[in-house]
């Protein structure tokens, strides 16, 4: 290939002498011919059937209006356009939060309350009792098995409370990934049709990125701009539900503040609010670094947006004017 496009080079350059030449002999005119280039194409044919491997492999499915509706089921997008082992990961993954959210927390919380009926029960027993009694000595007795049944109760309350906040997590990350699933569909589409190695502006990348995910798009990242908004949505659901347990725990505390302040149980309801803070300020820090993860992806891509340009890598004539004599220029872009 070297030897050809030296060989290249060096009959454009004998052309060029040569022209020099019957211009110095006589001509009182020149002209030099012009060759329109393709964008993105060096003209040179080894060098433009090169194997390009896309992310985004070829496909012979193109139709817009498919591609979306298949996406409309897990990974279904994928699939149509043959992108199988992602189309795979993202099936896998959306069926485990699937079964999870729907299938499994719903089995946890009518175990919960099945847990829970006995314990009701005595502690409707207990009231009962306490209200008809009428041995005073029995009254502290019957006070604290009510007492524990209630304990019990409430335990199996803020563990239901836990699952509730957690399937409402799930089901935002599920929401975001398949979000994640269509976006990127629709990128395999656009880069199939649009593809493009022209060096993109990084100072537009980076003023289009300053609301999520638009950078990503810009730069014709699709994919990477569902991700962002599947980060986005999962965890300030994440931070919302923790917040929700923080403030459901305060409550506790402060009524157990008032009830048994040195109590066991008062020590394990400010544990949970300790656990759920730190939930939450870490939920927090990542939509930061989320965010400016995004900025920086954006800046990069635009930046390195030509670097599978063929004509980084070809050996081309200049058939340019000069200022005198014959030339041969070498341009080598790193």
């Amino acid at each position: 290939m070297i030897a050809m496009l030296l060989a290249t080079l060096c009959a454009a350059v004998s052309a060029f002498a040569q022209g020099g030449a019957d211009s110095a002999a006589g001509e009182s005119d020149s002209s030099t011919a012009t060759i329109a280039l393709q964008t993105g194409k060096t003209g040179i044919e080894s060098i433009d059937t090169l194997t390009v491997n896309e992310w985004d492999i070829p496909t012979e499915h193109n139709s817009l209006a498919l591609t979306m509706i298949f996406s409309l089921l897990p990974g279904g997008g994928q699939y149509y356009t043959g992108h199988y082992v992602r189309g795979g990961f993202i099936t896998g993954i959306e069926g485990l939060l699937i079964y999870e959210v729907y299938f499994n927390k719903e089995f946890q919380k009518d175990r919960v309350y099945e847990q829970a009926k006995p314990f009701q029960d005595s502690v409707a027993i207990m009231t009962r009792k306490i209200m008809t009694n009428t041995e005073r000595d029995s009254l502290p007795y019957y006070q604290e098995k009510r007492n524990s049944y209630a304990n019990r109760v409430r335990e199996l309350s803020d563990k239901k409370m836990e699952q509730e906040d957690l399937r409402t997590a799930e089901n935002a990350w599920l929401f975001g990934l398949h979000l994640y699933s269509m976006f990127d569909a629709f990128g395999i589409w656009y880069n199939n049709h649009h593809r493009s190695v022209e060096l993109r502006s990084m100072k537009k990348a980076l003023l289009l990125g300053i609301i999520p995910g638009f950078g990503q798009m810009y730069n014709g990242e699709f994919g990477k701009a569902g991700l962002v908004y599947m980060s986005i949505i999962g965890a300030t659901t994440s931070m919302r539900t923790s917040q929700h347990m923080v403030n459901y725990y305060l409550k506790r505390k402060h009524t157990m503040a008032d009830e048994a302040p040195g109590s066991e149980e008062y020590e394990k309801i400010v544990e949970r609010v300790t656990y759920y803070r730190k939930n939450r300020n870490q939920y927090i820090w990542g939509m930061s670094l989320i965010y400016l993860y995004s900025l920086a992806d954006a800046a990069v891509d635009a930046l390195l947006s030509d670097f599978d340009n063929p004509m980084h890598f070809a050996l081309l004539p200049n058939l340019g004017p000069t200022s005198g004599g014959v030339q041969a220029l070498l341009n080598w872009n790193f």
